[in-house]
């Protein structure tokens, strides 16, 4: 038996179910074809008939928009693309009115080149106090004209700029571990440490439930700056193997910022992304003094293949429970294609590779693919722990898989020549309603990114009250999670069944009674025990009442 605390959950974030909102593709207020924070709040009680606990705000701060905000140049301001502070304060003040919580994004690992700081390092020599924010060295070679070390930026090239100083000459070089507009800070200044303490200060102060820390595993890099072994997988491979990822002294970071947030009343919740493996070393990131949790990435990029999913949930419940943390779970968001998308494609063991589609790519199976995220989400919400939604998967959205290299805008499309499509396939304009221009994305027939066609029959109008729609499925499986209280539950797995290679069956216990949880991942028919009476199901059962494949029932003997 494996699964959260059997105690009842005192802590809100340790069983509630969050949902993310990318700001640009959320809802336009002013009709210039992006999202921004008026259209949020106008939009907010969507959230809050769809029964979600909170909301995560992607980066709505000043910035120059080169990688969609998360380039930071002021950090206690809103772009005014997204409006200003004022109307920060007013999503603040309804969502806590309508009982949402709001966690904001924070971008510690590097900010934007616009940002005053940097643009006084430039303005200032090698070594002086306005460099020692950022990771400036000088290049190898006899002329300083090669890159201080090997290591490549995950938006393609190599990590290194190099600057021209003050007097016209080449200079030294920055880290930017992502776009060429995202200087990397140095953590082991203390300046840099006070600063994020201000600015995290700043915004708990107006009100915030919390913040997603982006890069969370990414801070802290190797003293000395080393080659990183390129033979290593950084998919694959510990990753605190690597010079730049998961070094120990990141933990000192958020201990720091566990005493912040305790100093505030109203339960602040501090939630890394950090893309750590193995499971061990990620849990050590949700230890009593540290994070309150982190995203369950081996989750997301697990198949939907019976013994695979079986191993992450396994896996993943172990790893978190030894350091006593609430589990997450999560299976879409901002970076990968949509689960509806990646599902539409035959499913092999290991973890799932997510890269941008294009047109001329192989097409999935739309059908599958929806049929196939209804049943994993209900597999996902039965879990104990914490569950996060991404924007639109509530519709059953796919990935815009067809769009024209011209309208692409992510920064890996362009570093990398066009090799990596990027990750704008996920980041389109949600179609609000069916007929309207846009798609009721906001009062103009512009979007920052164009829609596909099968939106408009999606559109939360279209879904709205209509028994088979995905939107419904979310808005019962939601009222069912929480009237059982699931994700604070205790999972078992039935032991006749452990190596069943087609169906994935447990059972979560709560105060409320037991829930089983059947997922036909392979087989022709399943059939459902006689005294057990059906809660919900993600598709029609058969006519002899068995669950077909690519279904998942929630059953109970109440």
């Amino acid at each position: 038996m494996s699964g959260a605390n059997s105690e009842v959950a005192t802590h809100w974030w340790r069983d509630a179910v969050i949902y993310q909102i990318y700001p640009r593709s959320w809802a336009d207020a002013d009709g210039d074809g992006v999202g921004d924070l008026p259209g949020i709040t106008a939009r907010l009680d969507h959230l809050a008939a769809l029964g979600v606990d909170a909301l995560w705000i992607s980066p709505f701060y000043t910035s120059p928009q080169n990688d969609a905000g998360y380039d930071v140049a002021d950090y206690r301001d809103v772009d005014p693309l997204f409006g200003t502070l004022a109307d920060a304060d007013a999503l603040l003040d309804k969502a806590h009115r309508l009982g949402l919580r709001v966690i904001v994004d924070l971008v510690p690992n590097h900010s934007s080149s616009e940002h005053a700081w940097f643009q006084a390092a430039l303005a200032s020599p090698p070594g002086s106090p306005e460099r020692a924010r950022y990771l400036f060295r000088d290049g190898r070679g006899e002329r300083g004209d090669e890159p201080p070390n090997n290591w490549q930026s995950l938006f393609g090239g190599p990590a290194w700029e190099r600057i021209i100083e003050a007097d016209g000459t080449p200079g030294q070089w920055y880290l930017h571990l992502f776009d060429v507009s995202q200087p990397d800070f140095d953590w082991s200044n203390p300046e840099v440490g006070d600063e994020m303490e201000s600015v995290i200060r700043f915004w708990l102060d107006r009100g915030v439930d919390g913040f997603r820390i982006d890069v969370a595993h990414g801070l802290v890099k190797a003293a000395g700056l080393p080659d990183e072994d390129h033979s290593l997988d950084r998919h694959l491979s510990r990753t605190d193997l690597m010079p730049m990822w998961d070094r120990d002294e990141v933990h000192d970071v958020y201990r720091r910022w566990r005493n912040v947030v305790e100093e505030y009343d109203g339960d602040r919740v501090l939630v890394g992304e950090a893309w750590v493996t193995p499971a061990e070393r990620l849990a050590r990131y949700v230890r009593a003094d540290e994070l309150h949790q982190t995203f369950n990435f081996d989750y997301l990029m697990t198949p939907w293949l019976a013994p695979d999913q079986r191993a992450a949930i396994t896996a993943s419940l172990a790893a978190t429970a030894s350091v006593g943390a609430p589990t997450t779970w999560v299976l879409s968001n901002h970076d990968v294609v949509r689960h509806a998308t990646r599902l539409g494609y035959p499913q092999r063991p290991g973890p799932v590779s997510a890269p941008g589609i294009g047109a001329a790519d192989p097409q999935p199976d739309r059908l599958l693919g929806v049929r196939r995220a209804r049943a994993a989400t209900m597999v996902m919400l039965a879990l104990p722990g914490s569950a996060y939604l991404y924007q639109g998967e509530e519709l059953g959205l796919p990935d815009a898989t067809e769009l024209p290299d011209e309208a692409r805008q992510d920064p890996t499309f362009a570093r990398t020549g066009g090799r990596e499509l990027g990750r704008d396939g996920c980041r389109v304009p949600i179609p609000w309603e069916g007929a309207s221009p846009g798609c009721g994305f906001g009062p103009s027939a512009s979007t920052w990114l164009p829609q596909p066609k099968v939106y408009a029959e999606l559109a939360v109008d279209r879904q709205q009250g209509a028994a088979d729609s995905t939107l419904e499925l979310y808005r019962a499986l939601l009222a069912l999670r929480h009237d059982w209280s699931l994700g604070q539950g205790v999972l078992s797995w039935p032991e006749e069944l452990a190596d069943d290679a087609e169906v994935l069956r447990f059972t979560v216990t709560t105060p409320r009674g037991a829930v089983a949880v059947l997922a036909n991942v392979g087989s022709d028919g399943v059939r459902i025990p006689n005294a057990a009476r059906v809660l919900a199901s993600s598709a029609e059962l058969g006519q002899d009442g068995t669950v077909p494949r690519d279904v998942t029932v929630w059953l109970s003997n109440d």
